[in-house]
């Protein structure tokens, strides 16, 4: 497979390049620093798989992976990097990434998961494929499943007509409901609700 390799690290670089480049079947066509550098090596090198980091100066990783796959989605690109919160992440799959590591994974391993992205199988390393499935925090855990379902639906903005035809419940059986939240989690209205629901979940 024809590899890029991009970061503006050029410790991390030269590291990645010299291991990658001992597999037979891993060929270095290029580095760069940047998004642009990134985009112009494809342009010029057209490799399988580019490995890109996401914060760097000027492009950073996500515009660049959005840039390489209007150009060239053809292209494979795996993302490298120490951002590990959701939005990164979310924010690199939806621009086109095909996979996302973190640079806490042995170098060693990456030649077999850049394999399985050359086979057409997206990557998602243990620590990233945690942060996208689980999805609440554990403060909500006292809320029971209507209380929660309610919880989201005022966080939303919903009235409370609004909710019973949604969850298929009275309006009185909402308002006792709604009640019951708010004392739980501590708020005397349906802002600060939302604002406490919002805190204590996980979003994308």
């Amino acid at each position: 497979m024809k590899l890029l390799i991009v970061d503006d690290d050029p410790l991390i670089v030269k590291s990645l390049s010299l291991t990658l480049a001992r597999e037979s079947d891993i060929t270095i066509v290029g580095t760069g620093s940047d998004g642009a550098q990134a985009l112009k090596v494809c342009d010029e090198q057209k490799p399988d798989i580019v490995l890109m980091d996401i914060r760097m100066p000027g492009v950073d990783g996500i515009a660049a992976t959005r840039l390489i796959k209007k150009h060239h989605p053809e292209i494979r690109i795996m993302m490298l990097t120490t951002f590990d919160d959701k939005p990164n992440i979310s924010q690199a799959l939806a621009a086109g990434a095909d996979g996302y590591l973190i640079k806490t994974d042995k170098i060693a391993d990456i030649a077999g998961k850049l394999r399985v992205l050359m086979d057409g199988v997206g990557v998602l390393g243990a620590d990233v494929l945690k942060k996208l499935t689980v999805q609440e925090n554990p403060a909500l855990d006292f809320l029971t499943q209507r209380e929660r379902d309610i919880a989201r639906l005022v966080a939303q903005g919903l009235t409370n007509k609004e909710i019973a035809a949604q969850l298929f419940l009275s309006e009185g059986t909402v308002r006792n409901n709604l009640a019951v939240v708010m004392e739980k989690l501590g708020v005397t209205n349906r802002t600060q609700l939302g604002m406490a629901y919002y805190d204590t979940v996980d979003l994308p």
